[in-house]
């Protein structure tokens, strides 16, 4: 995920019935869920490096909860290489082959399309805002954030308060996007929001004002043309990072003042993003894949989130 270009508890009769009627699968019961999940006694991830919206402690207490290995693939993919690892994998019942995903919104209509998703509701599905779910279950939001700046101010005296402060000549060689915009949706998105903050209307507009952007900045020598991370960022040869504000906040926490880090919201091009979560259509271990989104979409998982500093799509059930 810094190239980065989630599932709860006992089921009821009546959401049982509504997950037949939308053809999705679900278990019996949790139990039988359990059972069948530690028979298979691995789930392959992709794509979750542990210092994104908490995912260490996640995973850590899923395989305390359950037991069940779990087997991290390329935690710095992003979003297209997870669903270009679904379609690598088709039939390999090997470790490569990912049992669930969690990518940007926008790569999860396509890849239902495609026939790559397998449709799951979790115990806590109505309680998903219908907004950000498929409503047939291939997809479900996981959690949002928004974008930020992330500054050494050991290297950056004047904190940047917006997308155009960033063409100045105080950002000589500093500026650099959290993961590869071909691939990564929060680089991706780093692109729509700058183009957002220029007047741009929604959509393509945005999208091409955004690579105009960063023509600009390239040519005043201010863009990185590398991947951002927390050990860049330390370094001072990316001491200004757009990325989630989420991820920019851990970072910030786990360098602990060395260097010191201000986390900026930008005043204009405020872009929230939701990620998703679904399982892959080809998972080796489907039912452990399954157990997996019902432990994110728990409250205990949705907690994890949020101590990693994203906001969990169950955020308001959670509040009442």
């Amino acid at each position: 995920m810094t190239m980065k270009t989630v599932r709860t508890a006992m089921v009821s009769v009546s959401v049982l019935a509504l997950m037949a009627s939308a053809g999705a699968a679900s278990a019996d019961s949790m139990d039988d869920l359990v059972a069948a999940a530690k028979k298979e006694g691995t789930l392959t991830t992709i794509a979750l490096p542990h210092d994104w919206c908490g995912y260490g402690g996640v995973i850590d207490a899923f395989k305390a909860k359950y037991g069940i290995e779990v087997n991290e693939l390329n935690p710095d993919a992003g979003s297209g290489d997870e669903i270009e690892a679904i379609k690598a994998n088709k039939g390999n019942t090997g470790p490569q082959a990912p049992d669930v995903i969690d990518v940007g919104l926008s790569f999860g209509p396509s890849a239902k399309a495609d026939g790559l998703l397998m449709p799951y509701k979790v115990s806590t599905w109505d309680t998903i805002p219908d907004s950000a779910k498929d409503a047939d279950g291939a997809w479900y939001g996981d959690y949002y954030g928004v974008l930020a700046f992330e500054v050494n101010t050991d290297i950056v005296k004047t904190v940047p308060k917006d997308w155009a402060d960033l063409l100045g000549a105080d950002y000589k060689n500093a500026v650099a996007l959290a993961g590869d915009p071909r691939a990564s949706n929060q680089a991706i998105q780093g692109v729509y929001a700058a183009g957002l903050s220029a007047g741009a209307a929604a959509g393509a507009a945005a999208g091409e004002a955004g690579l105009k952007f960063y023509a600009e900045l390239n040519k005043a020598g201010n863009f990185v043309p590398v991947i951002g991370k927390a050990a860049s960022l330390a370094q001072g040869s990316t001491p200004v990072v757009i990325r989630w504000d989420y991820n920019a906040l851990a970072d910030r926490d786990t360098l602990a003042g060395n260097p010191p880090v201000d986390v900026v919201v930008p005043q204009s091009g405020v872009v929230a993003g939701v990620y998703i979560q679904a399982i892959s259509a080809y998972a080796p271990h489907p039912n452990a894949a399954k157990l997996w989104m019902e432990y994110l979409y728990s409250d205990e998982g949705q907690l994890g989130w949020l101590k990693g500093y994203c906001h969990p799509i169950r955020f308001n059930d959670l509040a009442k």
